[in-house]
């Protein structure tokens, strides 16, 4: 089985990645392959809005989104990571997430699982809009949103690594890679 993780955050060695890191621990525990994608690390634009991909379920864009298309087909559960900006996930992850719509109507995430982990730098800086939002495009999608402990993974960190010393999230981050795991086999029967 393959899970698609996404790190949202436009900055290498960013708390987002972290939190994916320790979300993938179960599934290499479980001999799951992980396709990780670092959005820091990729060239990603916008969608132009030119609706080619209507015709061919194909965007015209050549950019890194093309290795993440393939990946969209090929997971069986989907964990997306993002800092918090204004109050919702990053431009990148946006950009990233947008370009599903080349893809749409062939429902390549269709009843698969998906958790969300949402950093931002203060306790009221819009974690919950975050993973309400991605969770929003899951279901956009056809996805079955997975909770964590609670409902995604929220967490407070600011600097560049920071969330490595909040042991609890780090938890939190494996206990939804857990439930994700759950979720998928039990969908496969």
């Amino acid at each position: 089985m393959k899970i698609l993780a996404i790190s949202g955050s436009p900055r290498p060695n960013s708390n987002s990645r972290v939190l994916i890191d320790h979300a993938m621990k179960p599934f290499k525990e479980a001999d799951w392959d992980v396709a990780l994608f670092d959005l820091s690390e990729l060239d990603i634009r916008s969608c132009n809005g030119c609706e080619l991909c209507l015709d061919n379920n194909k965007c015209v864009i050549d950019d890194d989104m093309h290795k993440i298309y393939k990946e969209f087909f090929e997971c069986d559960a989907v964990i997306i990571s993002s800092p918090v900006y204004n109050r919702t996930f990053s431009s990148k992850l946006s950009a990233t997430l947008e370009r599903i719509y080349a893809i749409h109507s062939l429902y390549p995430l269709k009843m698969k699982p998906g958790g969300a982990m949402a950093v931002g730098a203060g306790t009221g800086a819009g974690q919950a809009n975050t993973i309400q939002a991605i969770y929003t495009w899951m279901l956009s999608y056809g996805m079955i949103c997975v909770p964590g402990e609670l409902n995604g993974v929220t967490a407070k960190a600011s600097d560049a690594g920071e969330i490595i010393h909040q042991e609890r999230r780090l938890i939190q981050a494996e206990i939804l890679g857990n439930n994700v795991i759950d979720v998928a086999l039990k969908m496969k029967g």
